[in-house]
């Protein structure tokens, strides 16, 4: 079984698990996770018997988007547009997984876990679940392909305003937008995705891999992807404006005094 040092990755069967594993951080996104996860991601394509990968987060958060603290100190590493690249890299490596991805969201879902969320096939999460977009009020654009990935799931309006107002939102109003598959319980979540998972990889493989190819092959067609190769600069170029500077230090000084 392959160890990563911010994961929790198993196989049991058709069925694989990939567990964002910082729960003292609510599951924030380092450097190092993301790095983790895209590498995860790729191995499970070399298990050739699973068909389907729960992703998860530990504790009581799904993820709480990028880890403010990690990314505010230099890491000889990573360059500082290779960091800014790490979403990316990640968020196209869990979508093109092999196996059917189904996300199990409860908790916190917060910019950079709402991009992990959107890269998965199926989602589920709690009736407890909270999701928010908080990056223009951190004073960068929304990257890591997560503009295109949200058009696609709800649409250009709805991306707009949850993107520029970083408004929370609940899983009501996220399975009314056609974000979610499913809402369950708290209490039922773990239960109703593994039987999800069972049912699914109950099916033929390659019907399954047919199906998620198709639908991936239409999607990228009608809004890409590709071309988000370039969110890194517009990360990067965030960190040299005054006015984003300005409301990245007003943003983490509220969050300091919370």
């Amino acid at each position: 079984m392959a160890q990563f040092e911010t994961l929790a990755v198993s196989v049991d069967g058709a069925i694989g698990r990939l567990q964002m594993a910082r729960p003292d951080r609510l599951n924030a996104l380092s450097r190092q996770v993301m790095k983790d996860m895209a590498a995860a991601s790729r191995w499970f394509d070399e298990q050739r018997d699973v068909k389907v990968v729960v992703v998860s987060g530990q504790g009581r958060s799904f993820c709480a988007g990028f880890d403010l603290n990690d990314f505010s100190n230099p890491d000889p590493e990573f360059g500082v547009r290779e960091s800014a690249d790490l979403g990316r890299l990640m968020a196209e490596a869990v979508t093109n997984m092999n196996a059917l991805t189904i996300a199990a969201i409860q908790g916190h879902c917060i910019g950079g876990g709402v991009v992990i969320a959107a890269s998965c096939d199926l989602r589920v999460a709690a009736d407890t679940a909270m999701f928010s977009i908080p990056e223009v009020d951190l004073g960068i654009p929304l990257a890591w392909g997560g503009i295109p990935r949200l058009v696609r799931e709800i649409g250009p309006a709805a991306t707009k305003e949850l993107v520029l107002t970083c408004r929370p939102f609940y899983p009501p109003e996220a399975k009314s937008l056609g974000f979610l598959n499913t809402i369950v319980s708290e209490a039922e979540l773990v239960a109703y995705v593994e039987a999800l998972a069972q049912s699914l990889a109950a099916k033929p493989g390659y019907s399954l891999r047919t199906t998620k190819q198709q639908v991936n092959a239409v999607t990228e067609e009608m809004i890409g992807t590709a071309r988000n190769a370039n969110d890194a600069d517009s990360l990067v170029i965030a960190t040299y404006d005054p006015e984003s500077r300005a409301a990245s230090a007003a943003y983490l000084k509220s969050k300091n005094k919370a």
